[in-house]
């Protein structure tokens, strides 16, 4: 069955081409730099043992041994996933599924959250959250309020 090729529209052809020109120097600067660490020795092998110890302490035996041994490649996945909101319900099972893909192509994969979601309520200035739009309790560290706007899924 032949596929059909859909023509870009001409404004999307010109606004790509104005960000390719415009972020020449930055992109050759960071490809270099992708290349520069592309080029290090693995994790693992620049670690000392208590460090790769810790990294992989939670991993499945077979996956300490599919990354240390076998020299497997191994994915890091960070996401903003969590349980506190529900638009992220959907998202629930996605490690899961990378993790089984990566199993099935002989790779390992670990998850790390990463960011707090700004409408999940632990992010409004509640004690002990360090990344906060709203002024910081007494004692805790945050980053710059960046609006006096409350969240729009906070109000009733």
């Amino acid at each position: 069955m032949p596929t059909r090729r859909h023509r870009m529209k001409p404004a999307l052809i010109e606004v790509t081409q104005r960000i390719r020109e415009r972020s020449t120097g930055l992109r050759s600067a960071y490809l270099q730099r992708v290349d520069q660490l592309a080029s290090r020795p693995r994790g693992s092998d620049r670690m000392g043992c208590a460090n790769v110890a810790h990294a992989f302490a939670a991993m499945p035996p077979s996956d300490k041994l599919r990354i240390v041994a076998e020299r497997a490649p191994h994915i890091g996945v960070v996401t903003a996933y969590n349980d506190m909101l529900s638009a992220h319900q959907p998202y629930e099972g996605f490690p899961a599924v990378i993790r089984d893909e990566a199993h099935r192509l002989g790779a390992t994969v670990q998850v790390a959250g990463g960011v707090p979601a700004m409408c999940d309520g632990v992010t409004q200035g509640m004690p002990g959250m360090a990344a906060s739009p709203a002024p910081p309790p007494p004692g805790t560290r945050a980053f710059a309020r960046k609006s006096d706007t409350p969240c729009p899924c906070r109000s009733a």
